[in-house]
Order: C-alpha cells, then structure tokens, then sequence
C-alpha cells in the first residue's frame, strides 16, 4: 500500500516540477527554439517607412488619466519632442473624474497642444477608454500611461510595425528604470521585466506577442471595440481580442516607455494582486482562445505564456515542498529525494532572506530573484480572493501599471 501511494505521490511531484520548471524556464528554451528553427526557412521581412513626411498617417497620442497634476508638465514636454510631424501627432488626454489640477495645467500652459475630453463623472479607465475611442478619427491610436516616459522615437518605430498589414496591435517595451539604491520592489521587478521582453520579443517572432502592457502599444482604430466595464487589464483584453479576429501583435524593443518600479513591496504588492486578479478574469473572457484546433500557434504560446502562470503553476509550486516532505516519510530514496528537499528550504529561505533585507532596505540583487519570484506566485492565490471581492466593480484603482 505505501509503494503503491509513494509511486502516485511521485508522479504528482514530478508533474508539478515539470510544470512549474516548464512554466518559468522551459517554455523560453523551447520558444528560443522553435523560432531558430522558423528562422531558417522564413526570412524576416524589412520593411521601411516612406521616405516623404506627407505620406505618413495620422497618429493620436491616447492618454488615460486620473488626478496627474503632477506628471502633466514632465509627460506633455516628452510628448511635444517625439520624433513625429507635428501636424500627423495628436496629443488626447481622457480624464474622467479628475478633481485636481490636470485639466487646469492642460488647458492653460498646454493650450493648443493636447485635446482634452473631460466628464466630472468617473467610471474607471475602462470606460474611459472606450468613450475616448468614440472621439478619435486617425487610424493608428497609440495608449500610454500619464506617468511613463516614452522615448524620442517610439511613434515612427510603432508606425513602422504597421507596415505589416497582418500587425493589428504594436506592443512597446516597457522598461523599469532602476537605481543603485533601489530596493527589492524595483529591483526584482527590473530583472523580471528584463526576462519578460525577451520572451516577448521571441514570441512575436514565432507568430504573435501575447498581449500588451498599457504603458506603451497602439492599435488599428478600426480594430478596437468596447470592452466590459469591471474589465481590469483593458490593455491585455483588447490586444489579446484583436489577434482573436487574424491580426497579430508586433513586439518593438525600438519604442519603449520608462517608469519607476514601485516605491516598496506594501504597493508592488497592491499591483501584482490585481493584476493576477486580472489574469484569471482574462482567462474566462478570452476562453476560445484555449481552443488550439481554432488558434493554433497563438493557443500554444498563450497558454504556455500566460494561463499556466496565472492558474495551476503557483498552486504547483507550492504543492512540491509538502509532497517532497510526504515522499521522504513514505520511504522514497532517502538521498535522492533528501537533496531535491534541502534545495526547496534552501530556496525558500533565501526567499525569506531577501524579504527580512527588504524590510531593513538592504539591497542584494542576486536575492531579489528567489524573494520576487515566491512573492509573485503567493500573489496570484490572493489574486482570487480580490476578484471575488471585485467581482462586478468597476472600480479604477490608483496603481494602475499593468503586467502582461
């Protein structure tokens, strides 16, 4: 009987180390892979912009905001010196319910310089979003967020994706500009990020980037449409539907935002429950998406991507320290499974190490990894207490930055 249960505990340990291994680090060798191999028989097409400033389209700057007054000055400066005819950019601020300063600022130093849509009443940025799109008329609309920093030449970079008539959305960089001093929010998330773009990159080189992030993408005007109030990754959901419809996703590294990392882990962690909250809502929207024989490729990236992460991988993860611990007392190979259980205490605690240096903000990069990776993961169990507790609001947060 206890052969009999050991072997079943064993096959269970094994199946969730193969998927969580899978799940972080596997996919990203098998994706590195599989686009080698794509690469040898399909030669990236180059394409270019025309050479006439005239000929290119019309483009509108979409900024969403709530209460910004004090990153109107600073975003609009960087908007005013993107490398793009002034009479083919139009700067649009959308700012629902703001009670503060921004629409003064943008209608008196910025007059003439940006349109600005204002209702007294707010219903969250998704709402706002969608209202806003009903105003736009130029063909390409490129989002970004009011407090991201958008280099120089980021429009023409995103401008020249759309050359591709199969690009139906153009997903930015996003970068997280981290300091010397910084601890472990901005640190860990930096390093995250840093992994997160390559596995973009070479996403959108085998078939298609799976999802945007808000800070910085664009899409075909024609190709947006209205999303459910309560949505809480809008920028996900709406690029995510548009390749949904035949389009792909365009992953630019040439046009990038740049944000702060949070401020401490009480407010990352504010950030990384909704947005695993908002992963699991985006798993049901988005459920055909699941079905390979209907999306192919795009189902296999999209699940390999994003669902394992934000469903059974972290319930995985943390099942393998209690099974480990169960084999070992069912009699399994004492030495074997002895190491692969002083390798997961050894992991946690530098896990919890990291944490205690936080709190102390002491800066070690090389423990920020064990500490930001278990603080992700115990973040998406909390992420499905929040969205039973949002469930039907649609309430927009101030911590808006979006991962995806």
């Amino acid at each position: 009987m206890n052969n009999t249960l050991t072997l079943c505990l064993e096959i269970i340990f094994w199946f969730a180390l193969f998927i969580v291994f899978y799940t972080y680090l596997g996919y990203g060798i098998v994706l590195y892979i599989l686009v080698k191999l794509k690469e040898l028989f399909v030669k990236p097409v180059k394409r270019s912009l025309p050479s006439a400033d005239e000929a290119l389209p019309e483009v509108t700057l979409f900024i969403t905001a709530f209460n910004e007054e004090d990153v109107v000055d600073e975003k609009m400066e960087n908007s005013l010196e993107l490398d793009y005819p002034a009479d083919k950019l139009r700067i649009v601020w959308v700012t629902d319910g703001s009670d503060d300063g921004t629409n003064d600022r943008l209608q008196t130093r910025w007059q003439g310089k940006a349109t600005v849509y204002f209702q007294p009443l707010r219903q969250g940025k998704t709402a706002a979003m969608t209202r806003g799109m009903t105003l736009i008329d130029t063909p390409l609309v490129v989002f970004t967020d009011a407090n991201t920093m958008v280099n120089r030449e980021a429009i023409r970079e995103i401008v020249l994706a759309f050359q591709d008539p199969k690009v139906g959305c153009v997903a930015g960089e996003k970068r997280i500009a981290v300091q010397t001093k910084d601890g472990a929010a901005a640190g860990g998330e930096g390093i995250y990020w840093k992994y997160e773009s390559t596995l973009k990159a070479l996403d959108a080189r085998l078939y298609s980037a799976v999802g945007a992030a808000g800070e910085l993408f664009a899409v075909r005007r024609e190709l947006f449409e209205a999303m459910e109030p309560d949505t809480l990754l809008d920028d996900f959901i709406l690029s995510l539907r548009i390749t949904m419809k035949g389009y792909t996703i365009a992953y630019c590294t040439n046009a990038y935002a740049v944000e702060s990392g949070s401020a401490d882990m009480r407010e990352e962690e504010k950030r990384k429950v909704r947005i695993a909250a908002g992963g699991l809502q985006s798993i049901w929207r988005l459920r055909p998406l699941l079905n390979p024989f209907r999306y192919g490729v795009l189902s296999f990236q999209y699940t390999s991507h994003r669902v394992l992460r934000w469903s059974v991988t972290p319930f995985l993860l943390f099942a393998l320290l209690p099974l480990n611990v169960a084999i070992l007392l069912l009699g399994g190979s004492s030495v074997f499974y002895g190491v692969l259980l002083g390798l997961q205490v050894l992991f946690y605690v530098l896990g919890y190490w990291g944490y205690y240096l936080s709190t102390r903000q002491i800066k070690n990069k090389l423990l920020f990894i064990p500490y930001y990776f278990l603080f992700m993961n115990v973040n998406v169990l909390k992420g499905i207490r929040y969205l039973k507790k949002k469930k039907g609001s649609g309430a927009w947060e101030k911590a808006k930055r979006a991962e995806k």
